[in-house]
């Protein structure tokens, strides 16, 4: 099965309209079924006080990336909400772009499993594995608003 030409729309629309994506300098790197990948930059403003990345900027990305997946596969009625979002610091947010990827687990009709791997792009080109989120999504019905 093909993710729809709609679906793809809709998820590219709806991440533009994310303002805190566009404050990061997030942008989606590619959208399939069950997956979405998401990059931004590591900018100076995003750092904590060692310099590396905040985690709240890994979390943000892991999130985003996991939720869009499980949009992926919802009918175009649906949204999705994150109900709950577990994440596993492995290494400090060092470099120059951080990557997540999210992916769905197991779709449901009241929950959807997602994880997202998020990678720190290093000044040498070389990816590290930085953290790894695991949650659940909760699918909202939007036709009738």
């Amino acid at each position: 099965m093909s993710l729809s030409p709609n679906i793809e729309n809709k998820i590219n629309t709806s991440f533009a309209a994310q303002s805190f994506m566009q404050t990061i300098g997030a942008e989606i790197d590619e959208i399939a079924l069950g997956s979405v990948s998401i990059t931004a930059p590591i900018l100076q403003e995003f750092k904590q006080q060692q310099g590396f990345g905040h985690a709240a900027l890994t979390f943000s990305l892991g999130d985003t990336a996991a939720g869009y997946a499980a949009l992926s596969v919802m009918p175009e009625t649906c949204e999705v909400l994150t109900t709950e979002m577990k994440i596993n610091l492995l290494a400090p947010a060092s470099g120059r772009l951080l990557i997540a990827k999210g992916r769905v687990i197991k779709p449901g009709r009241r929950l959807v499993i997602v994880q997202a791997d998020v990678y720190a792009l290093q000044d040498d080109d070389s990816t590290r594995h930085i953290a790894l989120l695991t949650g659940s999504m909760i699918p909202v019905d939007i036709s009738g608003k």
